[in-house]
């Protein structure tokens, strides 16, 4: 094939990828996409292995699998792969594991292919070499960690893995979902992970799909190089396994620590891409697909009945899963729910949908295949799924056609036929005391590793011991935006990305939680939620019809410092769409109708952020770190009076006040002239006028807690939630950009020394890490994550070690050029997308950075030596000066933190409140 600039080209507005695909003599499958847009290479490789093919008493393994992967390889040592990867540059990297794959990926600057060959083949070929029972056993404590905050540390976590045993028998291998439990991780033994190996992680069970800015040529002859010699394994067993048949509905009610009512209702429904796939897509987004659905309609807006609702197909080989998912609001129950959807699965299924909701259904899903193609690990992911499940790469044109022939009897006769009452499973998730069986004891660790315990695929060959080395490498060339503003001061930020067809805007005016009057705390966020309730000419729910019709997202969002109204569409609609963000923000109604559902909307997300631990520790952490008093140290929601007592006025004295065209940047990113946008923003807001003068005063002086360590107890908790905190530089400092790079030592990076001690070495969590979080006029350090219950004041211990040691002295050269080539080296990576683009260059605004600061971002990240990174953590991460915010079993987690020394202790109740 021709070499060209793009893997993307769009023919009569249907976008298709342009690829290559072989075959190696050992059968593993190639997919080659040249796509020259930015230095950048998506490396993916898919084994075509997941639960589907796990049996009864190993659930989970295929999972735990895929955690091993990264244990390391022949020659590559354990924890070092990532690491590598970060000192490359390298974004995206992870893996992952669902019903039918477990994949792997990165995204490398264009110059190490060869590298990121290297790794894959050793991860491939040679990874089963350094499997012992130390590695196992260490693995097994990360994913039993990661079952603890996934589901029983995670509001309804429990309530839908039940919906998965109640639609599936037991020797189904979709019915423990994909985490499986903590008998069957644990029992795993070395046995069955040579024979997991030797099985499916071959050469003939994979495809490795490479898209990005690559000669074809070139990379053929590294793939040979590297992948050509591994051994293919014997044929992969057939599965055959018969979707389940439900006769008669299931029904199970299951109790959780939370404090609303969840209602489940599921079904088996045909599989992915079969005939009726498409058209539940389309019957999902119809029934609960955002503001402008039915069941939003009727159960949140009307009824009032729901604090939300969410419908979904899950494609998958074996028979997918249609969901539909409801929370009560509070006063009002699960089987209120149940009836009311009832109700409109009813109507959907005697009478077809609406031909405005049919096209709302098909732009937005058009809307979504765009955007998954704007990244480059975005199409890699495409073309491997669409080879395992259409068994063809090029499926994408056949994919969007098959929704485009979707007619509204369609949906109709797919909703009558597969959505029936006596075919579901209901379930219940109440609130209550959890039952999560009998605790599955954590075996001593292992002692050294025995080589005897290890076990060879492939021969060795010594040359794969060498790193290799980089192509030179590309200067580096960021997104930069070129700036005009409007008569009435607004200033507008156009950064071109041309590509795939869609723009995205961020609207930032500076109109945060900084502005919220004393007695009304949560006012900006308040304000920010009721732009998209309705303007003078269109109401809230003709509002959400509008963006729906033009396949848009569109969201609102108050922080600390401003109010952001982002938006995504395609190019030939973001006239329209901007048109109805200008309508927001110029004509909000404040409709007393509205305030009232967005009143007790509010008041329910306060009820539900008290069942989320993470979402409790970092109000907590707030109140902790800047006082009662102060307007960052209060939950965005508010408190309770504070909801109760917002009347219209203050709504309306808010936005009149902050939302100011010269207080606000519209940054706009994506394929879209100047000259064209000049256009546009002028017809659409140029008449946007100040509507009262400014009422900002100076931002309060914090008044941090006293007490070194905050509890808030969280009875028979599995596990602690861990924030923190203390102050760091505001978002125009000068030290911002070097602090990047200390705290990629310290806890910023997957391979940092917080995260490795923590989960690699202990076993304690499925991850920890810090960051700054600067804000216009000051800031934070923060570290944050989840921490078994049985090791919550040893944590914290080694948490405070690894700051001493970052203190104490300079990095190693070694480990720091990592950390600081890990901040440097990944930046294009980090601006793929419109979105990604838009939403930094406004945060750059916001801060008071200036729109230079990410041209100049190379420069200062490349001053900073290992020297400097010692003076930083010296001067921001201060030990004397942290509060540690602990929510959890307080009966379990007390008694060891006076144990270690830990104190003063200072009990505070789920909003921050100290309880005396």
């Amino acid at each position: 094939m021709a070499n060209t600039a793009r893997a993307i080209h769009t023919e009569n507005g249907v976008p298709s990828i342009r690829f290559e695909k072989y075959k190696l003599a050992n059968g593993l499958e190639v997919i080659l996409a040249e796509d020259h847009r930015l230095p950048l290479i998506a490396f993916n490789v898919w084994y075509h292995v997941g639960p589907r093919n796990e049996r009864p008493g190993l659930t989970g393994f295929a999972h735990l699998f895929e955690h091993l992967m990264f244990a390391g390889s022949k020659h590559i040592v354990r924890g070092e792969a990532d690491k590598i990867v970060d000192g490359a540059g390298g974004t995206d990297n992870n893996g992952t594991t669902d019903f039918d794959r477990t994949n792997y990926f990165f995204t490398l600057p264009s110059n190490r292919l060869e590298l990121g060959l290297w790794i894959k083949s050793d991860m491939m070929g040679y990874m089963i070499d350094e499997v012992d029972q130390v590695a196992l056993a260490n693995q097994q404590d990360v994913v039993r960690n990661e079952r603890r905050q996934r589901i029983e540390n995670q509001p309804y976590g429990i309530v839908e893995e039940a919906v998965f045993h109640s639609l599936f028998p037991k020797d189904h291998p979709y019915y423990a979902s994909v985490m499986g439990s903590h008998a069957d991780i644990q029992a795993a033994n070395l046995g069955n992970v040579m024979n997991f190996s030797h099985t499916y992680y071959r050469p003939n069970n994979a495809t490795l799909v490479l898209v990005g800015d690559f000669k074809k040529a070139r990379a053929k002859q590294l793939i040979e190089k590297y992948f050509a010699s591994l051994s293919a394994g014997d044929a992969i067993p057939a599965v055959n396994v018969a979707q389940p048949q439900i006769a008669s509905e299931r029904r199970k009610v299951v109790e959780d620590r939370v404090e609303l009512p969840r209602l489940y209702l599921a079904w088996h429904t045909p599989p992915i891409f079969k005939p009726g796939d498409a058209e539940m897509d389309f019957a999902a987004f119809i029934l609960a697909g955002g503001k402008s659905s039915r069941l939003y309609k009727t159960l949140v807006y009307d009824k009032q009945i729901a604090q939300s609702v969410t419908a979904s197909q899950q494609s998958l080989s074996l028979g997918s899963v249609f969901l539909i998912e409801a929370t009560a609001r509070p006063g009002h129950t699960a089987e209120e729910l149940e009836n009311a959807i009832d109700e409109e699965l009813a109507k959907l299924a005697a009478a077809p949908p609406s031909a405005a909701e049919l096209a709302r259904a098909r732009n937005t899903y058009e809307t979504r295949f765009f955007g998954g193609l704007e990244k480059v690990s975005g199409i890699a992911d495409r073309l491997n799924a669409y080879n395992q499940q259409a068994g063809d790469p090029g499926y994408l044109q056949k994919d969007i056609a098959r929704y485009r022939a979707i007619k509204p009897d369609d949906v109709m006769r797919a909703v009558s036929a597969q959505l029936g009452k006596s075919a579901r499973v209901a379930i219940y998730g109440v609130p209550g005391k959890q039952d999560l069986g009998a605790e599955v004891p954590t075996p001593p660790a292992p002692g050294k590793s025995d080589p005897a315990e290890r076990v060879s695929v492939n021969a060795d060959q010594a040359w794969r011991s060498q790193q290799p080395k980089g192509d030179r490498a590309l200067a580096l060339a960021l997104p930069a935006g070129k700036t005009f503003k409007l008569s009435n001061g607004l200033t507008v930020v156009h950064v071109a990305n041309p590509g795939v067809p869609l723009v995205s805007a961020t609207l930032v005016v500076r109109a945060g939680a900084r502005a919220n009057p004393a007695q009304r705390p949560g006012l900006a966020s308040f304000t920010a939620a009721m732009l998209q309730e309705g303007t003078a000419k269109r109401s809230a729910l003709e509002l959400a019809d509008d963006i729906a019709a033009l396949g848009a997202t569109f969201s609102t969002i108050a922080s600390h410092d401003d109010t952001w109204l982002t938006l995504d569409s395609l190019k030939s609609n973001f006239p329209a769409a901007l048109d109805i963000l200008a309508d927001v923000v110029m004509h909000p109604a404040f409709a007393d109708a509205e305030i009232e559902r967005q009143r007790k909307n509010r008041s329910a997300a306060l009820v539900q952020q008290h069942e989320s631990p993470l979402a409790t520790a970092a109000v907590v952490a707030a109140a902790a770190l800047y006082g009662a008093d102060h307007p960052y140290g209060k939950s965005s929601l508010g408190s309770e009076d504070a909801i109760k007592a917002t009347s219209r006025e203050d709504l309306l004295a808010f936005w009149r006040s902050q939302y100011r065209p010269e207080n606000a940047a519209l940054v706009v990113s994506g394929n879209i002239g100047m000259h064209e946008l000049k256009r546009i923003v002028t017809a659409k807001l140029a008449a946007w006028k100040a509507a009262a003068p400014l009422k900002e005063g100076a931002l309060p002086q914090a008044k941090k807690s006293g007490a070194r360590l905050v509890l808030v107890d969280k009875p028979d908790a599995p596990q602690t939630a861990l924030r923190i905190v203390s102050f760091g530089p505001k978002g125009a400092d000068k030290d911002v950009a070097g602090n990047t790079v200390m705290n990629a030592i310290l806890g910023g990076n997957f391979t940092s020394r917080i995260n490795h001690t923590l989960r690699e070495v202990k076993g304690y969590t499925y991850g920890v890490y810090s960051r700054f979080a600067p804000e216009r006029e000051t800031g934070a350090f923060v570290i944050s994550g989840s921490v078994r219950a049985d090791a919550t004041a040893s944590a914290v211990e080694d948490i405070f070690k690894e700051i001493d040691g970052v203190r104490a002295k300079s990095a190693p050269l070694e480990e720091f050029d990592v950390a600081r080539n890990s901040q440097l080296l990944s930046l294009p990576g980090l601006f793929d997308t419109n979105a990604e683009i838009a939403a930094s260059t406004a945060l750059a605004w916001s801060q008071d950075r200036g729109l230079d600061y990410y041209a100049k971002l190379p420069a200062k990240l490349i001053a900073v030596d290992a020297a400097t990174a010692l003076k930083l953590a010296q001067k921001y991460v201060v030990p004397g000066e942290l509060v540690v915010v602990a929510v959890g079993d307080k009966a379990k987690i007390a008694p060891q933190f006076e144990k270690a020394g830990i104190v003063p202790i200072e009990v505070r109740d789920l909003d921050g409140n100290v309880v005396k």
